[in-house]
């Protein structure tokens, strides 16, 4: 630090050091009255891409076919039979239970859809009000075979065995949510690409305020809502087995999860911080002040994301453990060269040691952390909003760590004085001590290791999916896994996935001829001619009438062909469409229903059957078709991209219809786009950061050998951490994108203390062994203690239900180890090996 800023601190910081700290004090103060405006978002907004089309047109689909938000309930008796009367009253109660819940539009379930064959009805009745389970004189034998059998029910809502079955209910479409939403994001759109007017940027202040605030409001309803469902289950619990699934569910159980992990996890990690900084210090004060300083820093960063409204997500939570780590290695390596000079130099003044700690330390210590910005601001290359958060997220915690260090740690020395220093200097035991002997013994063989890590690992990193379930979230034991598992085995899938096809242009419909049998009056062995409701003046108007191409029996053959397809597709559980009543139809009739059979068909359903085999399944208005899927998540590997691959190229090489008229929406294909980003923007982010690294390496060794020296053991430890991943089998997901460059910048800041001391213990006599084993002996062990307590605090995530946090826990260890094991070995056998300092 140059003296003449050296003296200004003095005179501020460690002249002053109670009013110093009281101002920090005071800034912690203001800053917790933010906190009770915490938020946590783990809403759909916050797993998507920034201007993804798919996204608008997911919005769109929802203005024409409904709402896309469900919860569903499985229920299985305890006891008798599901058809026996004290289940069925057991699941009455239920649904009426559901429907008093504010938000739930309907409740389908066994007890209320229509039943067409049992006994099997005419087309005529079909304009009736339908039969259901509880309608007098059903037959519930029947009603059975038809839940397991029929074209419409199979596979949707009752289970196999036929003892399990699901209530689903629909929430109300938020019409005011997707204006808002729709109109934020066009103007964010033409503030990316065009620019916007000074009338424009205050609208688009204004409407993502209002959006904000609403999306809030609502998701609090939401949760309220999950935990009232919850609360209403539990009443029936001594009766049946009843677990609960859906969006919803499982937004406010990720929510509850990584809110449990902050509180639970984040105590436990700074009691396991505690425990090892008392046993590597065996001193109060060198636990006071890092723990003291670390919760100042997180303390204050959440205060000050509160004020201004920016929410963590499930990327960036891990926010807090990180400015955790970060603040932690700052402090400890200012206690540790303290207590080296103080070793050093008993009889100077307390004023001189911290003085002369902070001017050893500045540089070093401000060059890791730029690095260390560096590596976390190259996050917002991405393209995922929550990544670009987080990136930004850390730059301002790492700064304010260096900052509080500076000023807590050296106030907080001239505060409690000198005291008794327990380092009994015995440098040759330290554990350090010990790579610096195999480095010098062993050296090849820690250039074979690395070479050999380095090929596995990029090996391992070949290996590496960018697939994931939301399942695999959560541990076996759950309910929210038992739950999706029962939805996933017994009823027909866990996610829904929509396939939108647009007519064909121009399509030439058929119209009524004198060959055709419903064109004349006669009647005869017409089913539709005297006693047919249609076969009257109106209904021959309507025949005339071209109809959509989908509802035809070429548009039909074609649904039908795709639907035939996915069913024999072991990833997709439940198909719906068209199709559907198409087949009914047949069934009723007895033969192949031809375009005029079909319009007939379709004007005469009831309200009610319209809308559970008609409505969802088309727009007319627009021209398209609308097949439902529900994928299961449990069988076997999911391959997202490569499935919806498969059904595009079927569609438009077998069926023949346009690229540009097959369109896949739903929250699959949003997650899946964010997925497929993750890993560009994973290559993106590393070379960003290698690329920032070297250029900040320049800047603080004026050396290229050395920067490239020092860029080495960070390359192969996110290579390793990376690999690794790639090994396990552990998915690159919206958790662990991040994990390369927490590596990158752990490694980083080892390497710039390493080889500052290094170069300082250089200077003493030329000699690069003596200088290695001096840096060992001495930086080494806060690097050496850093990661100790790091990797000890972090494994108690492995305790986590949430299997993101668990994975994190570990990766963080993984990192902390390999960047450890990187600057102790590899990095003082390169400097040995290419001596870049000289002679």
């Amino acid at each position: 630090m140059p003296e003449r800023l050296l003296g200004l601190y003095e005179k501020i910081v460690l002249r002053h050091p109670l009013a110093v700290m009281i101002a920090v004090l005071l800034l912690a103060v203001a800053m917790a009255f933010g906190l009770p405006n915490f938020k946590l978002d783990a809403s759909a907004d916050a797993l998507t891409l920034e201007h993804d089309t798919d996204l608008d047109y997911f919005r769109e689909t929802l203005q024409h076919y409904g709402s896309s938000d469900f919860l569903v309930v499985t229920y299985t008796p305890k006891q008798g039979d599901l058809f026996d009367d004290a289940s069925l009253a057991t699941l009455a109660e239920i649904r009426d239970a559901l429907k008093q819940i504010e938000g739930v539009a309907s409740v389908t379930s066994i007890l209320d859809v229509p039943l067409l064959y049992s006994p099997m009805v005419t087309v005529s009745q079909l304009k009736d009000a339908p039969r259901t389970l509880m309608s007098k004189g059903t037959d519930r034998d029947q009603a059975r075979k038809e839940f397991l059998e029929s074209p419409i029910y199979r596979k949707l809502i009752l289970s196999p065995d036929g003892q399990t079955t699901a209530l689903m209910a629909t929430m109300e479409l938020d019409r005011k949510y997707l204006t808002l939403v729709r109109q934020r994001d066009s103007l964010r759109l033409k503030r990316d690409t065009e620019g916007l007017s000074r009338d424009e940027e205050e609208e688009l202040e204004q409407v993502s305020k209002e959006f904000l605030d609403y999306r809030t409001e609502k998701a609090a309803e939401e949760h309220q809502r999950v935990a009232e469902v919850r609360e209403k289950m539990a009443a029936f619990k001594d009766r049946a087995t009843l677990f609960l699934g859906g969006p919803s569910m499982i937004t406010a159980d990720m929510i509850d999860f990584i809110k449990s992990d902050l509180r639970v996890f984040g105590s436990g990690i700074v009691l396991f911080i505690i425990a090892t900084l008392a046993i590597i210090f065996r001193q109060v004060r060198w636990v006071v002040l890092p723990l003291f300083t670390c919760v100042l820093s997180v303390e204050i960063m959440l205060g000050y994301l509160s004020w201004i409204d920016w929410r963590l997500t499930v990327i960036s939570s891990n926010f807090v453990a990180l400015l955790l780590i970060i603040t932690l290695a700052l402090t400890i390596h200012l206690i540790v060269r303290y207590r080296e000079m103080q070793l050093e130099y008993p009889d100077r003044s307390q004023i001189d040691l911290v003085r002369d700690t902070v001017g050893y330390m500045a540089r070093p210590c401000l060059y890791t952390v730029l690095t260390t910005v560096v590596a976390f601001v190259s996050l917002v290359v991405s393209d995922i909003r929550p990544v670009i958060d987080f990136g930004w997220m850390m730059t301002l915690g790492i700064l304010l760590a260096l900052s509080l260090a500076f000023i807590v740690i050296p106030a907080g020395m001239m505060l409690i004085g000198k005291g008794r220093n327990n380092d009994k200097g015995d440098k040759s035991a330290a554990y350090t001590m010990i790579f610096a002997r195999f480095t010098e013994n062993h050296g090849g063989l820690v250039l074979g290791l690395a070479l050999l890590a380095g090929v596995i690992s990029c090996w391992g990193i070949s290996q590496l999916q960018v697939e994931n379930r939301f399942i695999d979230y959560f541990r076996s034991h759950t309910e929210i896994y038992q739950g999706l598992s029962v939805i996933d085995d017994k009823l027909g899938g866990t996610t829904p996935l929509d396939i939108i096809l647009d007519a064909p242009a121009v399509p030439i419909m058929p119209t009524a001829t004198e060959d055709d049998p419903f064109a004349d009056d006669a009647g005869g062995d017409d089913p539709f001619a005297s006693d047919d409701p249609f076969g009257d003046d109106s209904a021959d108007s309507q025949a005339s009438k071209p109809n959509s191409y989908w509802f035809t029996g070429v548009g039909v053959h074609d649904l039908r062909k795709i639907q035939n397809y996915l069913d024999a597709l072991p990833e997709v559980g439940k198909v719906s469409s068209l199709v559907t009543i198409a087949d009914v139809a047949e069934d009723l009739m007895g033969h192949k229903l031809n375009d005029l059979e079909l319009a007939f068909v379709r004007n005469s359903l009831s309200p009610a059957n319209a809308a559970l085999l008609f409505d969802p399944y088309i727009d007319e208005q627009q021209n398209q078709a609308r097949i439902t899927l529900r994928i299961k998540e449990t069988g076997g590997e999911l391959k997202r991209p490569e499935l919806l691959r498969q059904i595009r190229h079927f569609i438009t090489e077998e069926v023949g219809l346009q690229d540009d008229q097959v369109h896949f929406t739903s929250l699959l294909v949003l997650y899946n786009n964010m997925l497929q980003s993750l890993f560009r923007s994973q290559i993106l982010t590393l070379g960003a950061v290698f690329l920032g690294v070297m250029v900040m390496f320049m800047v603080l060794f004026r050396s290229i050998s050395i920067s490239v020296i020092a860029m080495l053991p960070n390359m192969l430890a996110a290579t390793v951490v990376l690999g690794g991943m790639g090994l396990a089998g552990i998915p690159l997901d919206m958790m662990t994108i991040t994990i390369a460059a927490i590596t990158v910048g752990i490694g980083v800041d080892n390497s710039i203390h390493y080889i500052t001391r290094f170069k300082r213990e250089f200077v003493l006599d030329q000699n690069y062994l003596a200088s290695m084993h001096r840096a060992h002996a001495s930086i080494g062990r806060a690097l050496f203690y850093t990661a100790i307590t790091i990797i000890v605090g972090f494994s108690i995530l492995s305790l986590s239900n949430f299997i993101p946090s668990v994975y994190f826990g570990l990766l963080t260890g993984l990192a902390m180890l390999t960047a450890l094991l990187g600057s102790m070995t590899l990095l003082p056998k390169l400097i040995l090996i290419f001596k870049p300092l000289g002679k």
